[in-house]
């Protein structure tokens, strides 16, 4: 006999055993999650507890559902069932459940972000009453490739240091209609800020481009940010890519990139590469 239940916060336990037994088989090269990767998870990305699900087969989870929950929309974080108990509904079940509930508390919106290679997760939303809005494209830069300017071709700007804070309190972080995904929002950028570095290109008056990154053991960056604030065809965004190259930077992850939040002529030119892409699909909450 199945059930299925929505959590509470003393609950991250069952929760991180639920994804380690029903996600973990899809994703081998992925390390387990552990309870402290899970709150860091509820500091990040906002993840509720109360907006988290787990199907149970007696007392053992066979599905697990991970709601991240904001002011604007809620994201389906993670959403698995285990291999033995696929094609019996859990999935749609668990989907359905969180509609009814935020039918009521809010937010109506609900939104999943879902790799381009993972067709039965497509296939699902799909089913499940979802509209596919967009393709957010990961992008890869080679630093490596070419050589890379320094210096702004502009007098009296300088390349600075900058921190989330300094573009938050220059109203530059959250700026409206402006898209990001989930994970490079600015309530993520303001969670992680301790973490993330950035270089910007500054003027008398103002900063004219900026690159928030956080730097892997590797040799690579993820950006959590990249945004010219003039029209200068790149040229800012290339001297702020350069630096990074000069401090040991060989490639840059850019994931995620909604069609509204980055030119993507600019992006070809600075030499970043598409590397796969996530559907963004969403919907709006409705009881069962």
């Amino acid at each position: 006999m199945s059930s299925y239940r929505f959590c509470r916060t003393d609950d991250i336990e069952l929760l991180v055993d639920a994804l380690n037994r029903c996600r973990a088989p899809y994703v081998p090269d992925e390390p387990p999650m552990t309870a402290a990767a899970f709150k860091r998870s509820i500091r990040d990305l906002q993840v509720w507890c109360s907006s988290c699900m787990v199907a149970f087969s007696g007392s053992d989870p066979i599905g697990v559902l991970i709601g991240a929950k904001r002011a604007t929309a809620t994201l389906v974080h993670r959403i698995a069932v285990h291999p033995d108990h696929l094609r019996h509904g859990h999935a749609r079940h668990l989907l359905t459940s969180l509609g009814s509930k935020l039918a009521i508390l809010g937010p109506p919106r609900i939104v999943a972000e879902v790799p381009e290679a993972n067709t039965p997760a497509g296939a699902l939303f799909d089913a499940c009453g979802y509209a596919e809005e967009t393709l957010l494209t990961d992008y890869l830069l080679n630093l490596e490739v070419g050589s890379w300017k320094l210096e702004v071709d502009l007098p009296h700007r300088l390349v600075i240091p900058v921190t989330v804070d300094d573009l938050a309190a220059n109203g530059l972080l959250d700026v409206a209609g402006r898209p990001a995904c989930w994970e490079r929002s600015p309530e993520t950028l303001t969670a992680r800020k301790s973490e993330i570095a950035g270089l910007a290109v500054a003027s008398d008056e103002q900063i004219e481009a900026y690159v928030l990154y956080e730097r892997r053991d590797d040799g690579a960056a993820d950006i959590a940010s990249l945004q010219s604030c003039v029209d200068d065809g790149g040229g800012h965004l290339e001297a702020l890519l350069g630096h990074l190259r000069r401090q040991g930077v060989r490639t840059l992850v850019l994931s995620k990139v909604h069609p509204e939040e980055a030119d993507a002529g600019v992006l070809t030119a600075l030499g970043f590469r598409p590397a796969g892409g996530h559907r963004l699909f969403a919907t709006r909450a409705r009881a069962a």
